[in-house]
Order: C-alpha cells, then sequence, then structure tokens
C-alpha cells in the first residue's frame, strides 16, 4: 500500500504493488506468493480486479453488490462480487464497449453499446439480444418511466429505442451535427444533450420537445466541445469541456458559478459528486482533482462562496479512461490504459464501504507508524545549543516548541542569535563558499584527454580531439555541461556501433573512424621508427651515384623516358621525387625499442635477470648520491647449501650409473661386411 499527502490530504493506493501475470497456473502463484515478501505483503482488495490489457468502464450496481468492468482485448465484461471480494464471471464479446449500462439493481439486465454500431442486451445467463443502430454510438440513457433507451452519436438526430415494444420510435432532431454525451436527470427527468458545437440541449421524453438551449461558448475563451455531462441534484448541472475545464451551472442561469481548469488541455472524462462533503470530483486523461463546489465564509457560515478550492488530486502513471465512486464512501475505482484497475481510498471523503470495513484499521495502523515530520521554517536545537546561543531563558515561553530531547525554535530567530555570538562566522562562511565555487570552475576548466568517460568512448575521444584540433574556435565541452551529462555516464545512452542500423544511417562517419585509426595507428608506427633510424641526406646519395646516373644519361639520348622534359632534358625533380628515401640505423649499437626478433645468444638465455642487469652499461641509470656518504650496497642471490649438496649428490650418482652401466654390443647380432663387388684377385704361385 502506497501513501501519499497531496495538499495534506491522506490518499491510499490500495492496487500498488507487483501483479502476477493473468497466464500463470493457480499452483505457479501459489508457489510465488510464499517465495516473494512483496507480494505477501500486499494488499489485493478485489482479487484479480484487472484486465487483459486496457480497462475501458467501471460501474457499481445500485444495490452496491457488484462491480462490473469492461475491458480489452479480447473485448470482455467482468462481474466481481464484494462479498466475495473476488470474480463473479466473465464474458467475451465480439467487439469493444464503448458503454453500457445496468437496467436493474444487480447484473441480470444490463445494455452494452460497441463500437461497430451494435446495441447487445444481456440477462443473468449471457447475451440475450443485439440490434444494429443508424450510427456509431457514443453514450445512452435508459428513460425507466417510459422504457425508452435514448442513443446519441455521430449525427444530429437523438434515437429512440422502446425496450417495452422493442422496436425504434421517432427520433429527435437537434441543432448539432453530432452529440457526445447524454444524462437523464433523476429528479424532473430531463434528457440533458452535450453536443459538438458547444451547446448544451434539454429535452422533456413526455412531449419530445427541446425545453432549453445553452451555449457554454459565450462564457468560455474559444470553441469547445461538451464531452461529460452530470447533475448533482434537480438544479446543479456539471459540464466537462474538450480544453480541460469544468462549469458548473444552475439551470436557472445562463452563466456557470464556478470554473475549474484542469490545466492540461486534455478533454474531461468523467464527472461525479460528493453529496456528504460537496466535493466535485473531475477527471481527464492525466489527472483527477477533488475541489468543492462551494466554500463558506469565516465570519458568515451561511454565505457561500463559489471558488472551486482544490481539495486534493490524484495523478496515477498511466492514463485515465473513467472514475466511479463507490456510494456513500471514500473509495474510489480507474479504469486505465494499464491491465490493473486501480483502487483509492480516501478517508476524507467518507468511510470504507462495509464489505471492506478492514481498511479503516489498516489506515490507523499506517498513521501509529508513521515518521516524525521536520520542518523547514524551524531548527531542532538542544539544551546545550540554547546555552551556547544565550538562550536558555526562553525554555518554557511561545517561542520554543518542546519536541523529543530538544526544541523547535524559528530559523529566523535562530540565525540572528547565531550572528550575535559569532559575528565573523557569516564571513568566513562566504569566503569558504567562495572558494569552493573557484575550485569547481577550475576543475571544469582543467579537462584532462587522457580521462575519457566509460560511456560512449569513442564519441567523446572524437570530440576532445576535433577541439584540440581547432583551439582558435570557443566551443563548450559537452562533457562537463550538465544537459549532456547522462550521455556518457548513464548506459542506456550507450551507442551501439556494430548495429546495423547505425552502421546504415552513419555510413559516412564509420569510414572516417575507421580512416582516422589507420591515420594514428600509422603515425605511432612511423614515429617509433624515426626514433631508431635517420635519414640519410640526398646529397651524399648524389654524390655517390653521380658516375653512374652520367652513364644512364649517355645511353638515354633519345628522350624517350617517362620522366624527360618536351625538349629532351631530364626532370631531375621528378627523379628526385620518385627517388626512395635512404634511412640508416643510429649510432647507439644497442638499440632497446626496436624488436629484432628477441634474438639472444644461448648464454644470456641462461642467466638471470640480476646478471643480465649487471651486463647493461649503466649509461641510463642515474645514481644519487645522499648527505649520509657514498656507500654502495649490492645484494646478490646465491644457491643454498643443502641445494649445492644435492647437486653434487646426483652429479656423483650419474657417474656411478655410468660405470655399472654395461655395453650391449655383445648381445646385438653383428653385421656382416658387404662385397665390395668387382674381380677377385688371385695371387699368383
Amino acid at each position: 500500500m502506497q501513501v501519499s499527502a497531496p495538499n495534506d490530504i491522506k490518499i491510499y493506493n490500495l492496487s500498488a504493488g507487483k501483479s502476477l501475470p493473468e497466464w500463470l497456473s493457480e499452483r505457479r502463484r501459489r508457489s510465488l506468493v510464499k517465495r516473494d515478501i512483496d507480494l505477501q505483503r500486499r494488499i489485493e482488495l478485489i482479487q484479480d480486479f484487472t484486465m487483459p490489457g486496457v480497462s475501458h468502464r467501471i460501474k457499481v450496481s445500485r444495490d452496491g453488490q457488484y462491480i462490473l468492468a469492461t475491458g480489452t482485448y479480447q473485448p470482455r465484461v467482468r462481474c466481481y462480487d464484494v462479498s466475495q471480494l473476488s470474480l463473479k464471471f466473465e464474458r467475451c464479446m465480439n467487439s469493444q464497449v464503448i458503454q453500457f449500462d445496468l437496467l436493474n439493481d444487480d447484473y441480470t439486465k444490463m445494455i452494452f453499446m460497441h463500437d461497430d454500431r451494435y446495441i447487445e442486451f444481456h440477462n443473468k445467463g449471457g447475451s440475450h439480444y443485439q440490434c444494429r443502430i443508424p450510427c456509431f454510438g457514443r453514450d445512452m440513457a435508459y428513460h425507466y418511466p417510459s422504457c425508452d433507451l435514448y442513443i446519441v452519436g455521430v449525427s444530429n438526430e437523438i434515437y429512440r429505442l422502446n425496450l417495452e415494444l422493442g422496436r425504434f420510435m421517432a427520433p429527435l432532431k437537434t441543432n448539432s451535427r453530432a452529440t457526445n454525451c447524454c444524462q437523464i436527470n433523476p429528479e424532473h427527468q430531463f434528457l440533458t444533450i452535450g453536443t459538438e458545437d458547444g451547446t448544451v440541449e434539454v429535452w422533456d421524453p413526455r412531449s419530445r420537445n427541446r425545453e432549453g438551449l445553452l451555449d457554454t461558448n459565450l462564457s468560455a475563451d474559444g470553441h469547445h466541445e461538451i464531452t461529460a455531462v452530470k447533475y448533482r441534484d434537480g438544479l446543479n448541472l456539471a459540464l466537462g469541456t474538450s480544453t480541460g475545464k469544468v462549469l458548473v451551472y444552475d439551470i436557472r442561469n445562463q452563466r456557470p458559478y464556478v470554473t475549474k481548469d484542469h490545466e492540461y488541455g486534455e478533454p474531461i472524462k468523467s464527472l461525479e459528486f460528493n453529496h456528504d462533503q460537496d466535493y466535485v470530483l473531475s477527471a481527464d486523461s492525466k489527472i483527477m482533482k477533488i475541489w468543492q463546489r462551494q466554500t463558506r465564509t469565516d465570519d458568515n457560515p451561511r454565505l457561500f462562496l463559489h471558488q472551486g478550492k482544490l481539495f486534493t488530486y490524484i495523478q496515477p502513471e498511466t492514463d485515465i479512461n473513467s472514475l466511479c465512486t463507490y456510494p456513500n464512501s471514500g473509495l474510489l475505482f480507474f479504469a486505465t490504459e494499464a491491465p490493473n484497475m486501480l483502487v483509492y481510498y480516501i478517508p476524507e471523503l467518507g468511510p470504507a464501504p462495509r464489505w471492506c470495513g478492514f481498511l479503516d484499521n489498516l489506515t490507523e495502523e499506517l498513521e501509529e507508524d508513521q515518521q516524525p515530520t521536520v520542518y523547514e521554517d524551524y531548527k531542532f536545537v538542544t539544551v546545550q545549543d540554547l546555552e551556547s546561543l544565550g538562550l536558555s531563558h526562553l525554555i518554557g515561553t511561545n517561542l520554543l516548541r518542546a519536541y523529543m530531547h530538544g526544541f523547535f525554535i524559528d530559523i529566523r530567530l535562530y540565525h540572528r542569535a547565531k550572528a550575535i555570538i559569532e559575528p565573523f562566522a557569516f564571513n568566513e562562511y562566504r569566503k569558504q563558499r567562495i572558494n569552493q565555487q573557484l575550485d569547481k570552475e577550475r576543475e571544469s576548466r582543467a579537462f584532462k584527454k587522457n580521462e575519457l568517460p566509460s560511456v560512449n568512448r569513442q564519441l567523446a575521444e572524437r570530440i576532445m580531439t576535433k577541439k584540440s584540433e581547432v583551439e582558435s574556435v570557443k566551443k563548450k565541452n559537452p562533457l562537463g555541461d550538465d544537459r549532456f551529462k547522462k550521455m556518457f555516464t548513464d548506459t542506456d545512452f550507450q551507442i551501439d556501433e556494430e548495429n546495423e542500423d547505425y552502421k546504415r544511417l552513419h555510413p559516412v562517419i564509420s569510414k572516417y573512424e575507421q580512416h582516422d585509426r589507420e591515420e594514428r595507428a600509422a603515425a605511432s608506427q612511423q614515429k617509433t621508427f624515426l626514433e631508431e633510424f635517420t635519414q640519410v641526406d640526398d646529397h651524399e646519395i648524389e654524390s655517390s651515384s653521380s658516375s653512374k646516373e652520367e652513364s644512364e644519361s649517355d645511353s638515354d639520348s633519345d628522350g624517350k623516358h617517362r620522366g624527360n622534359t618536351p625538349d629532351g632534358r631530364k626532370d631531375n625533380n621528378s627523379r628526385r621525387n620518385k627517388a626512395p628515401a635512404m634511412y640508416e640505423l643510429q649510432s647507439d649499437p644497442k638499440v632497446t625499442s626496436l624488436n629484432l626478433g628477441n634474438v639472444k645468444s644461448k648464454k644470456e638465455s641462461k642467466m638471470s635477470l640480476g646478471q643480465r642487469v649487471m651486463l647493461e652499461e649503466p649509461a641510463n641509470v642515474e645514481q644519487h648520491i645522499s648527505s649520509g656518504g657514498t656507500k654502495q650496497m649490492t645484494f646478490m642471490l646465491q644457491k643454498s647449501r643443502n641445494f649445492l649438496k644435492n647437486q653434487e649428490q646426483q652429479r656423483q650418482h650419474r657417474k656411478e650409473r655410468k660405470k655399472l652401466r654395461r655395453s650391449a654390443a655383445d648381445i646385438l647380432p653383428k653385421e656382416k661386411k658387404k662385397s665390395t663387388g668387382g674381380f677377385r684377385r688371385t695371387r699368383r704361385k
């Protein structure tokens, strides 16, 4: 349960908290409720008081026993039994419901107006009959004495459907091109129609004549439509306009005595009256406001001032479709553009209904656990603080309000006493604040290029690179601007440069970034190369190859070479430009930064780190001589005695094994000598 107090009026949101998906099984729901503490603590006034997608209308039966709601998708109506605090039945339909009404005190007879020009009648068992109407309907009202159903919509006619005879009667023609809403006053039974032209027409169902015409555009600025009509009694009429204004009229007068502006410019969708407190409840798609129809004066309680003073308001997170109040209570129902139908309880409007009387106990418990309030116009001080300020003599006076272990004192009196006790405290505080502001400005100016944000790092690097290249143009740094701060701190603004949509929308930027990265890599490689090599002078190259060029010039006298000019002479500039640049290694024989494949001698690779350091020349080593002397200490890492002893034992063991080893020459078969071929030499006798 969420508790809010706009305008110091407590409002309890009974629909706040976690909700479970409708498609979960009952077993799965029970297991989730057992494991989740938030689901256990939530208050579910009516079980499954939701719609699959969006809720459109909510109404309470006249006996107060049932709550009916329509929504989508699929279009449906749900009936909730308040005695069981659960769903009684659900009926699905073929098209969306624009408006519905209850003919009986309960749910046994209902009428539904659909958006496909059909009127559907339901009884206790389900759908009973449906008929088509001549135009698209917007609202309807049932006249009990004559059993006529009045239908208004996109037409200048008001259609009458007699439910006793079961046929359409002669329509009533209005002076407007279309009508938006209608209502029948329960006291004098007059039919009131709100039109698109901003006029209100009053018809008598008995004579079927127009008894009055009210043009609301005369009392308002600009043209508007009438979108909501609601009677408080036989004389007071409230009208909602398409510009977000509520006009309250006495039907005997042509001008409204109260005008309330919602200041959102949205059409008024619902109007309700609270008869006990004399409040008006008006709702548009953004907000629901509760305001006083009449305000009593302090001097004369019998005198009323018509000011429309705001009492409180409710602003849900989703758009409001309709408002419904439970009779004689402070319980409110909202149909919104969300699956959950919102339920609010305002104790100041009235008590909780009998079927949910436990709400009063819950609100009392919340009031007992509320946190203490600290006021901004007062300063909390202890007795020691009063003694240090020299205000201990004020204890017991009306200047101090005792609270807990101290007192509340007026903040102005506190600052005045503080200034008398410490006259230079304000100057020191002022200097401290100025220094803090200057430090912040210095930090914002001294922005380092290497301090790039973690979010959109490449974008920040690109921006800072452009700024460093063009220093003369004064550009504001977006990284230090509060307007663009979230772009480099919030991960929701991270740019996915690998996305296909980004590459398709920014092909030039992608190619530019790739070219820029290649240029930076080439520049870094060129810088490393120039640190190790020096370029050979062109004069040395020309002097070394002068003889060769002379011989080539003699042989190329025909002038048909590519670098020759039209008059047959050689273009030396073109030859020099096309000649490759020659570089030589620097004089330092040891180039440590150049990677030559990490070629090392076998002996050097077996050396320890300390031995390799000793071989290095101490040219780059700086020696710092302290005032204590010029002594140097070198730590040589030596092998332990046990290690040397074990190494010697292993060497002796290998020698003994070598002596005791027998040769395998006698075991292996001897190889036969192969014949060399040729003639055999015989010995002469």
